[in-house]
């Protein structure tokens, strides 16, 4: 079962885990309605190390890109339920609309994203250079998204 790291405790905590000879893997999201497509992108994340460490983007975050409406589970919920999964070890919460300073703080071994974005298109792109960090992209699940989940409950009488 994993565990929320506080955000201020992350450096001092990831370097426990390094002195150890463990691989550091990070990956970011909102995962506000958790679904297949979540579950098999975190169980690849994971397979790129020894540990999975969720970034997570905090309410306020998720509402700076989602807007106002979202999310539809608060940030503890959507934790714990993380957490609840055999491949995420850690959850550490953000507040900016990037995970860039995070990635910077934590220094993984590996950073993971979805498909949909190149090193290219990464707005992290700057720190996982200067940090020289291995970016894995994933390859997203057809038709799984949190968005088509809400349409579809809001086309429901």
């Amino acid at each position: 079962m994993g565990q929320i790291i506080k955000r201020e405790n992350i450096k001092e905590f990831v370097s426990k885990l390094r002195m150890s000879g463990k691989t550091v893997v990070v990956t970011n999201g909102c995962f506000d309605i958790l679904h297949v497509g979540h579950v098999r992108y975190l169980q690849k994340s994971k397979s790129f190390g020894d540990y999975l460490i969720v970034m997570l983007n905090s309410d306020k975050s998720v509402k700076l890109i989602k807007g106002e409406d979202r999310p539809i589970n608060n940030e503890n919920n959507r934790a714990e339920v993380l957490c609840a999964l055999s491949c995420v070890d850690f959850v550490v919460f953000f507040d900016e609309n990037s995970p860039g300073s995070l990635i910077d703080e934590i220094k993984p071994d590996v950073y993971t994203k979805g498909a949909d974005y190149t090193i290219e298109t990464l707005p992290e792109r700057d720190i996982i250079e200067k940090n020289g960090i291995k970016t894995e992209f994933i390859e997203f699940v057809q038709g799984q998204s949190t968005t088509n989940i809400i349409n579809k409950i809001g086309n429901k009488e």
